[in-house]
């Protein structure tokens, strides 16, 4: 508990920091103290971070659902823009005293000396004039106080000009990278394909097309709209099987039911199959797995079923139903079988991947990790899991990791853009 309550201080520490460093430089550098865009900048710097915190804490406190959609738009899209205007800030750091410089040098004055005299400067620090008789200098007379916060005379300083070109810059950048990463979510996955050679794979099975689709996360954005595209999408690939591997949900079947209600379209020859993902047992597993079988897809819970083609097609639960009982049972899935027959594992997590070594699995297809999902998200990642996408080696056998097909949080995808894999799975006896 002391754990948990040390590390939530220092996140929100660090949030604070980031928000007071974006402040600083998109706002208090940009405006005037007591302005109106002052004002305006520093309420959103307010603001923004407790809509963040409202779409990121609603649904764990049970909410109405119409409340977390309310907060989930600006709340995550705020978190991605966030990421990116502190990074793209960060970046340009050092282009602020080499503009100021360059700019001093082409004006030929010092870089950090102002060019104009003050309004109101004491008479002795004024420039004088010398009459052509040569009697002593005449002070200028003084000019009049312009009032608190008039613009300089010869326009704005050569400061305050070079922060904004270079905070417009960044902020502009963060944006532009925000707006097109949401595209690439409400776009919709596209198709990869991926060839996987097995040895035990027999003949008869040669070119058998597993539809791999992970990590759909319906939820207070994505809602049907966003299930009908992928079954649209999965079913043009005409596959012999469709594999959904976790996390289809961010909810609970009474908010999302008719969200998923177009899964009861997929199409494919030997019928579509679920695994749990450590969502649902955010959301309600088993309610989740009952709804998903009313809709046609046939639940893997620690099971196994014979693929007519020639292999066996096995899932697990994932771990994190562990602190509910349940969790992942590869003796109950795979003990009993005939090792000399092909094993096709669906499970989540890849992190399982060295129970699959031990239990003689040949393919293990996964999703959870997203890519990273927003860049540099794949280096952290990479820390937790022994492959972040794509297909890898590991002994005898193969995992296999989808991107997924929606997005967690902010649904937006920086370098790692959503995919549903058609497999195909390849005989070496072919």
């Amino acid at each position: 508990m002391v754990l948990v309550v040390v590390g939530l201080v220092v996140v929100l520490g660090l949030l604070g920091t980031v928000h007071w460093y974006v402040w600083r430089r998109l706002v208090r550098d940009l405006t005037a103290p007591g302005g109106a865009a002052r004002r305006v900048g520093t309420g959103l710097a307010v603001l923004l971070p407790l809509l963040s915190v409202g779409a990121l804490v609603s649904g764990r406190a049970g909410a109405p659902f119409v409340l977390e959609q309310v907060l989930a738009w600006p709340g995550f899209l705020w978190l991605a823009v966030l990421l990116y205007v502190t990074l793209a800030l960060l970046v340009t750091e050092p282009l602020r005293p080499l503009l100021r410089r360059l700019l001093a040098r082409r004006a030929g004055t010092p870089a950090e000396v102002p060019t104009e005299v003050p309004a109101g400067a004491p008479a002795a620090e004024l420039p004088v004039t010398v009459p052509a008789s040569g009697t002593e200098p005449a002070p200028v007379p003084e000019a009049p106080a312009e009032p608190a916060g008039a613009p300089e005379p010869a326009g704005m300083s050569r400061r305050l000009f070079v922060n904004r070109v270079v905070s417009g810059s960044a902020a502009a950048l963060a944006v532009g990278t925000v707006g097109y990463g949401t595209y690439g979510v409400l776009r919709g996955p596209r198709v990869k394909r991926v060839t996987v050679p097995l040895a035990k794979l027999p003949r008869a099975a040669h070119g058998y097309r597993i539809a791999v689709v992970s990590d759909i996360h319906l939820g207070p954005i994505l809602g049907r709209a966003h299930t009908q595209r992928i079954v649209d999408t999965i079913n043009a690939t005409q596959p012999d099987l469709v594999a959904v591997v976790g996390d289809l949900v961010d909810g609970s079947v009474a908010d999302l039911g008719p969200a998923a209600e177009p899964l009861a379209g997929l199409r494919s020859r030997d019928g579509a199959f679920f695994v749990t993902g450590n969502h649902e047992y955010f959301s309600g597993a088993d309610a989740w797995v009952d709804h998903v079988r009313e809709l046609g897809l046939r639940p893997l819970r620690n099971a196994r079923v014979e693929i007519g083609a020639g292999f066996d097609l096995a899932g697990v639960d994932d771990v994190a139903g562990e602190r509910e009982g349940q969790g992942p049972d590869f003796a109950r899935a795979l003990g009993d079988r005939d090792r000399a027959r092909t094993a096709v594992l669906l499970a989540h997590q890849p992190i399982v991947i060295d129970d699959a070594v031990r239990h003689g699995v040949d393919l293990q297809l996964s999703g959870h990790t997203h890519g990273g999902q927003l860049w540099p998200g794949n280096l952290v990642a990479e820390l937790a899991n022994p492959t972040v996408a794509g297909l890898e080696r590991y002994g005898d056998t193969q995992l296999y990791v989808s991107r997924g097909a929606g997005a967690w949080g902010p649904p937006v995808r920086v370098g790692a853009p959503s995919d549903i894999t058609v497999v195909e799975l390849a005989s070496r006896q072919a």
